[in-house]
């Protein structure tokens, strides 16, 4: 046992925000809280915690888990989940080192030895992505992510939807599987066409083909479509998400544990998963510790299927990667397609402070870059 002492969070390049907790024996354990365009807020929220929680007990995780949740009153949300997403990740980080265990070994042991993983290719306006596709072969990856198009009018041209059927045909030309991440740009309209016109080329998946908030549309669309269903990213907690398993609507359950309360709640949402055969994919294009956060669930989930990974992503920009901030970045060494589990203490990854300290001084939030129509209109980003 052992009070918390200390609660900081992190700001740092390019667009993250890393939680540490420090207990009254100096124990410690690191999370994250990135919220992609909202850093701010979550900051707002982890100043209010950080003074209603320190001296609490450290090893009481679900405790603080539903004092954050039920105590809170207005509850759930992007903002207050990735907010209980740093704190909960910290918290099991430290009570695992603190045991010397992993963090899989307090969540009932491994199931694997090792972890498939996909990597993007591509920008918020992919073109050209064939070379990048060699380049992640190269690299050990056997599957990938890229976005669909641009920025889509409500109905637009459907010539505007070829260059992604093109684009999917280059990749998988290579030898590579890949995933197509409509991130909810396309409308009704437009995302019918593009599930029809993929289906023969054997998709991965598709992702966020409509926006979560349209459920009814995105059960119709399941239901017509010939490739497997994949969301999450934007739903915050297993009530979020248990509409969409009720409705049979989603084929691959893809929750943020920056965004759903962190492991707890991650592992949660698995099991509820699992009970309508629906697998997982962590969301995950955030920073490392996120990331390790992902593997440690992913030992011990028996619906686990694959694990997006932020190595060179686009948002990493100014020589800030997936691996600058972590001593060991050889753990995460891609073979076959497949990471091999850490069998570090905690979540594995040791945190370089020194330059997160550094990093973070006059560390700028990151602004999502939204995207604008031809008449002026804000459109989807």
């Amino acid at each position: 046992m052992g009070k918390i002492a200390k609660i900081e969070y992190f700001r740092v390049p390019p667009r993250w925000l890393f939680v540490k907790i420090t207990d009254q024996d100096n124990n410690t354990g690191w999370g994250e809280a990135s919220l992609e365009g909202h850093t701010q807020a979550v900051e707002g929220c982890l100043d209010a915690w950080r003074e209603q929680y320190t001296g609490l007990e450290a090893d009481d995780i679900e405790q603080i888990w539903q004092m954050s949740w039920r105590k809170s009153f207005y509850r759930g949300g992007p903002v207050l989940m990735s907010a209980l997403s740093g704190l909960d990740i910290a918290l099991w980080d430290l009570k695992a080192r603190k045991l010397n265990v992993p963090i899989y070994q307090l969540l009932g042991g491994k199931l694997r030895s090792k972890l498939k993983v996909y990597a993007w290719i591509g920008g918020d306006r992919p073109s050209d992505v064939e070379q990048a596709a060699l380049a992640r072969k190269a690299q050990g990856f056997t599957a990938v992510k890229m976005n669909a198009t641009s920025d889509m009018g409500w109905l637009d041209s459907p010539a505007r939807l070829a260059s992604c059927v093109e684009r999917v045909q280059a990749v998988k030309a290579q030898g590579l599987d890949v995933g197509v991440d409509f991130h909810g740009r396309l409308h009704r309209p437009m995302a019918k066409q593009l599930a029809a016109l993929l289906a023969p080329l054997q998709p991965l998946f598709i992702e966020e083909p409509l926006l979560p908030e349209h459920i009814e549309a995105v059960r119709q669309l399941a239901g017509q479509a010939a490739v497997p269903v994949a969301l999450g990213e934007r739903l915050h907690s297993r009530w979020d998400a248990k509409p969409f398993l009720e409705a049979s609507c989603v084929d691959v359950l893809q929750p943020d544990v920056c965004h759903v309360g962190g492991i707890s709640e991650l592992r949660r949402i698995a099991a509820m998963a699992e009970a309508y055969d629906v697998p997982i994919a962590p969301h995950c294009p955030l920073g490392p510790v996120a990331l390790a956060a992902c593997l440690q669930v992913a030992a011990a989930t028996p619906n686990f299927a694959i694990q997006e990974m932020s190595l060179g992503i686009h948002y990493n920009v100014a020589g800030y990667d997936l691996l600058s901030y972590i001593t060991n970045p050889h753990i995460w060494d891609v073979k076959d397609g497949y990471v091999e589990l850490m069998d570090g203490p905690g979540l594995g990854i040791r945190v370089n402070e020194h330059l997160v300290r550094e990093a973070s001084k006059g560390a700028e939030a990151w602004v999502s870059p939204g995207f604008v129509g031809p008449g002026g209109e804000l459109r989807e980003w």
